[in-house]
């Protein structure tokens, strides 16, 4: 009982931050196509977003108005929004 206790407390905590991380990454890669300077890569913030951190990469599409016409963006957060959910779901039944 105690280690889920542990697994609960860690899975907020690594959710939480994967989504501030990918919501303040969209925003540096906002800022990095207007000054036209090297970009993070697509791979990287569809993969963040597909492991959870869903919730901030939508949160950081429609903050800056960054990567909202690539329906793909759209799919893989949405995706990594009900992986999290899922998860937490199961955690917390």
């Amino acid at each position: 009982m105690n280690q889920l206790l542990d697994l609960r407390g860690l899975s907020i905590i690594i959710f939480f931050l994967l989504n501030i991380f990918l919501f303040a990454l969209m925003g540096i890669d906002k800022k990095k196509a207007q000054k036209r300077k090297w970009r993070i890569s697509e791979k990287t913030l569809l993969l963040l977003g597909l492991f959870g951190g869903g919730v901030g990469g939508f949160a950081g599409m429609f903050f800056f108005r960054h990567k909202t016409r690539h329906s793909y963006f759209h799919f893989f957060f949405l995706i990594g929004t009900l992986i999290m959910g899922i998860t937490l779901y199961f955690l917390y039944r």
